[in-house]
C-alpha cells in the first residue's frame, strides 16, 4: 500500500512539474512574439535584420549595419551581430525584409510552431498511429520549445529530416530535395551525411543525391540573384580572427578548451570518430538498413559529436526519441524522458538572473538523449496498436 501511494505521489509530482514548466514555456513563447525588447534576444532578430539588409541591397553579413537596423527597430539588445548560416539560406530570410518587426515575428513564430507540430504528427503517422499519447513527448520536448522561443531554423532542419525519413522509399528525388532543409544546419549531420552517402552508393539510390544537388544549386542561384557577392562576404566573416574561439556550450567545444583554447581542430575530433563509427555501424547492417530505426541512433551520435551545437539544435533528436518512446514498454523510461525534458524548461527560469544559465545548466542534455535512447530500445520492445499494420506496409514498400 505504501509503495502504491509513493508511486501515485511521484506521478502527481512529475505531472505538476511538467505542467508548470510547460505552461511557463508557452507563456515565454507567446511573449517573445510581440515584445520588441524580447525579440532582440531571439535568433529571429538576426534573420529579420538580415532580411531587411538584403531588401535594401546591403551586405547581409555586415554586423554593424545589422545592429543599426536593430536599434532603429527598438532592439538595442540584439543577440549576436550577423547570421552565421551559409549563403544558400538567404532566400529563406529574404521575405522578412518586406515585413514589419512585430508582424514578421508573429508569422515566423507561427510558421515554426507548424513545423514542430507537423513533424511530430508525421512521425506518429509513420509509426502506424499508435494509440496513447506518447507523441506528446515530441510536442513538449524541452529543446524544441526553446527553439520555438528563439525562433531558430533548427526546426526547419527537423522538417527536412522527417520528410527524408517519410519519402526516401517512395519519392527518392523529393526526399533528396528535403535534405536541403538539413543543410541549413550542416554541422549537425556530419556522421549522418557520411553514412547517407555510403548508403546511396550501396543501394544505388542516386535520385536522392540528385534531388539534394538540384535543391542546393537552385538555392545558391537564387541567393546569387538576390545578393550577387554573398559568398565573398560570407568567407570574409569566416576568416575574421577570433571566430574559431567562440564559446559554444557543447562537449566538443569543452574538449577543445580543456586541451588548448586555440586548438580549433580538437573540437572536430569527435565528428571524425562519429563518422568512422557511423560507417562501421552502417556496413554491419547494410543488408537490412532501416533509416527509421537505424537512423535514430546514427542521428543522435551525429548530434552529440557535432563540432558545435546549441541547446535548440537538439530538436533534431525528436525522431529518435519518439521512436524509442513508441517501442519501449517501460513507463519509467517514458517518465524519465518527460522529466529530463521538463528540466530544460525549468532552466528557462534561470534566464531571469543570467541569460547564459539556460545553456550552462543543460550541458548534460545531448548525451542524456543518447543514453536514454540506447537504454530504452535495449529493453524488450512492444508493438502499440497500429504499429503492426505500419510494419506490414513498410515491408511491402521494400519488397523487390
Amino acid at each position: 500500500m505504501l509503495a502504491k501511494g509513493l508511486r501515485v505521489a511521484g506521478k502527481l509530482l512529475l505531472a505538476t512539474l511538467c505542467g508548470l514548466a510547460f505552461g511557463f514555456t508557452v507563456w515565454c513563447f507567446l511573449f517573445s512574439m510581440t515584445s520588441a525588447k524580447v525579440v532582440g534576444s531571439r535568433d529571429f532578430a538576426l534573420y529579420w535584420t538580415t532580411g531587411q539588409q538584403i531588401a535594401h541591397h546591403g551586405n547581409p553579413y555586415d554586423g554593424d549595419a545589422l545592429l543599426r537596423i536593430a536599434r532603429d527597430a527598438g532592439m538595442p539588445g540584439l543577440y549576436g551581430t550577423y547570421m552565421c548560416n551559409p549563403p544558400w539560406t538567404l532566400p529563406l530570410v529574404y521575405p522578412l525584409g518586406f515585413l514589419g518587426l512585430r508582424v514578421a515575428s508573429i508569422l515566423w513564430s507561427l510558421f515554426m510552431l507548424v513545423c514542430l507540430a507537423g513533424s511530430v504528427h508525421l512521425l506518429w503517422v509513420m509509426h502506424g498511429r499508435p494509440r496513447g499519447r506518447r507523441q506528446l513527448l515530441g510536442y513538449s520536448f524541452g529543446p524544441a520549445l526553446v527553439c520555438l522561443i528563439m525562433g531558430q531554423t533548427a526546426l526547419l532542419a527537423l522538417v527536412g529530416l522527417v520528410l527524408f525519413l517519410r519519402l526516401h522509399r517512395t519519392r527518392p528525388f523529393f526526399a533528396g530535395v528535403s535534405l536541403w532543409l538539413c543543410m541549413l544546419k550542416p554541422h549537425l549531420f556530419l556522421a549522418f551525411g557520411v553514412v547517407l552517402l555510403a548508403w546511396i552508393v550501396f543501394s544505388r539510390s542516386y535520385k536522392i543525391l540528385l534531388g539534394a544537388v538540384v535543391a542546393l544549386v537552385a538555392s545558391c542561384a537564387l541567393a546569387y540573384l538576390i545578393v550577387p557577392f554573398e559568398w565573398g562576404q560570407y568567407l570574409q566573416v569566416l576568416r575574421r580572427p577570433g571566430n574559431e574561439w567562440e564559446y559554444i556550450p557543447c562537449l566538443p567545444v569543452l574538449l577543445r578548451l580543456w586541451v588548448r583554447k586555440d586548438a580549433a581542430w580538437v573540437q572536430y575530433v569527435p565528428s571524425v570518430i562519429g563518422c568512422a563509427w557511423g560507417l562501421v555501424y552502417f556496413w554491419t547492417r547494410r543488408l537490412r538498413w532501416d533509416w527509421l530505426r537505424h537512423g535514430s541512433l546514427l542521428m543522435l551520435v551525429s548530434l552529440v559529436s557535432a563540432p558545435y551545437s546549441w541547446l535548440y539544435d537538439q530538436v533534431v533528436a525528436v525522431p529518435a526519441l519518439l521512436q524509442g518512446a513508441f517501442v519501449t514498454r517501460s513507463r519509467s523510461m517514458l517518465a524519465t524522458l518527460a522529466f529530463l525534458s521538463a528540466l530544460i524548461e525549468v532552466a528557462l527560469f534561470g534566464i531571469v538572473w543570467k541569460p547564459a544559465t539556460l545553456y550552462l545548466w543543460t550541458l548534460w542534455s545531448g548525451p542524456a538523449w543518447l543514453i536514454w535512447y540506447v537504454y530504452a530500445v535495449s529493453l524488450p520492445a512492444q508493438r502499440l496498436p497500429g504499429q503492426v499494420a505500419a510494419q506490414v506496409n513498410n515491408s511491402e514498400a521494400t519488397a523487390p
